[in-house]
């Protein structure tokens, strides 16, 4: 069947309409193969007429030229219960010829199920008219799938939720970004996003959806939370839902469990990009040995095609909790927890070493050289070697995050920060720009450092500092490895920092290739100062920035001898003694920078 459309007259429109059928079961699908090629075809689409409803609902529709071929349509249609047709509508503009034509239109599992003789097992269903036999699983999940309704009654709607008449007892998460929108028909955006809903298949019909148009921007997050239920260890509660992922810019669905309501919970499912335009169901088996709730987190992706919908919320062999989950305490910013001494005699200038009580100089602490016995002054200081594997910064430190809570926050995950990695974490794809491997074990079980590009904008600094080092010895570096790669790297910066100034020491800028780079950055003596990782964010999420390995060589500083120095030896201004060798080397050796006087 084909339209030649060679008038001048604008806005004629054919339509091409199906017979009329009585219902469909719940699987029912229509594909059909299009062509619509013209400077100015126009459009068309693809609506449904149901008996009893006025408006139409649309199901398919394409703008304009589309090319000198063939292309293939395919329309999820679902459970029907009422008589309909279906309107093939084309809209031509004028003053150009264009040729649209239709063929091979094909109807696939949209009869209801088949009687059944028997139907015996714990995991069967036999529905009460039609006598199917369906699997237990597809029981009160808000799906006529007996084609009866036997399967959905006796059902406890504290259970269930198709948002027809709002959310259920289902709620909006305040620490989110923005909340999921309640809507009927098609979202706002051209080609994205669904055209009806998933429970009763019309205009008519009520889901849930995510706008990913501005002001929202690149992973902000809406978040829904579910009721509490109560636990399941021998058991499996089940959660099913449908979801719509639809449009070029498509980014990220999540569903996560949580048993304390301040966190961000343990991911049980997800699915990244464009599903195409139809609803998917998907089934969760849940074990939790703790009162739990279920979060449903869409993430907006790069650009406005990014619409995500949900419907169809439901639950089976699951009972509701009274009760509300635990929250943790976080200790509030700027408190710390006091520290006994033993008896002591220290002044202020002097610090006590914890299990025997003896004083030392204030400037031996964090040094690098352990001076009490109990090496309690080397506590809380930059640690000489770090590799991640314990899941700790070793003592490295976020000022902009000081005081927050150590759990994962979904409030928190919004800011460009450091914070900790695996390959075994990673999303599909993110292995292009991010470490799939650490350095320490070379395994993606092993953990490390990085900046997440994935959120932030252009130019953005996060910076991760040590505790402040009182003194170097003359020969400190830090020798640390990085991993760079990724199409818009932006860099990664050491600094010294005393006080709230700051200095380069070292910088890298752009994509360094799918591998750990060593990189080594001379200290030399120093004092009172903090070294401080700066990562710069890119123009985009494709690069992170991340290091492994972090260690201070030779960082000490040099001790007075008891003796007095050799022949082989300089003795120091300050009385240090090193070998003669290192006179006139261009390095402070010393400390004092005796040993590069011109005097000598």
């Amino acid at each position: 069947m084909f339209i030649l459309k060679n008038s001048s007259n604008i806005s004629q429109v054919a339509q091409l309409r199906s017979p009329k059928f009585r219902q469909t079961g719940p699987s029912c699908t229509v594909s059909f193969w299009y062509y619509n090629y013209g400077f100015s075809v126009g459009a068309a689409e693809m609506q449904l007429l149901v008996d009893g409803l006025e408006e139409p609902t649309v199901l398919w529709r394409i703008y304009y030229n589309q090319g000198n071929q063939w292309l293939k349509a395919f329309i999820q249609l679902g459970r029907l219960p009422h008589p309909f047709q279906l309107s093939l509508d084309k809209i031509s503009l004028g003053f150009y010829d264009g040729v649209s034509a239709i063929d091979d239109i094909t109807f696939e599992n949209c009869a209801l199920p088949t009687p059944a003789i028997s139907c015996e097992g714990p995991d069967r269903f036999w529905c009460r008219v039609t006598k199917a036999c369906i699997d237990s699983f597809l029981v009160c999940d808000l799906v006529d799938n007996c084609g009866d309704g036997s399967d959905e009654d006796n059902c406890n709607p504290d259970l269930q939720c198709d948002f027809e008449n709002g959310l259920c007892n289902w709620e909006q998460d305040t620490e989110d970004d923005f909340d999921w929108i309640r809507k009927q028909g098609p979202t706002p955006t051209l080609n994205t996003g669904p055209f009806k809903d998933h429970t009763l298949g019309t205009v008519r019909g009520h889901y849930l959806y995510m706008e990913s148009s501005e002001p929202y921007v690149f992973q902000n997050r809406a978040v829904l939370v579910s009721p509490v239920f109560n636990p399941y260890v021998n058991e499996t509660c089940i959660f099913r839902f449908h979801y719509h992922m639809f449009g070029k810019q498509i980014y990220k669905l999540s569903v996560l469990q949580r048993t304390v309501s301040n966190t961000k919970g343990q991911l049980l499912w997800y699915k990244f990009g464009d599903q195409g335009n139809r609803w998917i169901r998907q089934t969760l088996h849940i074990n939790s040995s703790k009162p739990f709730q279920i979060l449903i987190e869409g993430t907006i992706g790069d650009g406005f095609t990014g619409d995500i919908g949900i419907d169809d919320l439901s639950f089976l062999s699951c009972t509701l909790y009274n009760g509300n989950l635990p929250i943790i305490s976080t200790t509030p910013p700027g408190t710390s927890v006091p520290v006994t001494l033993p008896m002591n005699n220290c002044t202020e200038e002097e610090f006590v070493c914890r299990s025997s009580g003896n004083c030392i100089q204030m400037t031996k602490k964090c040094d690098f050289r352990p001076d009490c016995s109990d090496k309690s002054d080397e506590v809380s200081c930059a640690m000489e070697m770090c590799n991640f594997e314990d899941k700790s910064l070793c003592g490295w430190y976020q000022k902009a995050l000081e005081g927050t809570s150590e759990t994962d926050s979904i409030h928190s995950t919004n800011i460009f920060k450091w914070g900790l990695g695996r390959g075994a974490n990673l999303f599909p794809g993110q292995e292009k720009h991010s470490p799939s491997f650490d350095h320490t074990t070379f395994t993606e079980e092993g953990w490390y450092l990085f900046a997440d590009s994935s959120v932030g904008k252009f130019g953005q600094i996060a910076d991760i500092a040590t505790p402040v080092i009182s003194l170097t010895g003359p020969k400190c570096k830090m020798v640390f490895w990085n991993y760079m790669s990724g199409a818009t790297v932006g860099s990664l910066q050491v600094l010294s920092k005393i006080g709230n100034i700051t200095s380069k020491l070292w910088t890298q800028t752009g994509s360094q290739g799918a591998q750990w780079n060593r990189a080594e950055v001379f200290l030399g003596v120093r004092s009172n100062f903090q070294v401080v990782l700066r990562a710069i964010r890119g123009v985009s999420y494709m690069g992170d920035v991340a290091v492994d390995d972090i260690t201070f060589e030779d960082c000490s500083p040099l001790l007075i001898p008891d003796r007095p120095c050799t022949v082989e030896e300089f003795t120091c201004a300050n009385k240090y003694c090193i070998p003669k060798d290192n006179l006139c080397d261009f390095v402070n050796d010393c400390a004092d920078n005796s040993d590069e006087n011109h005097n000598i």
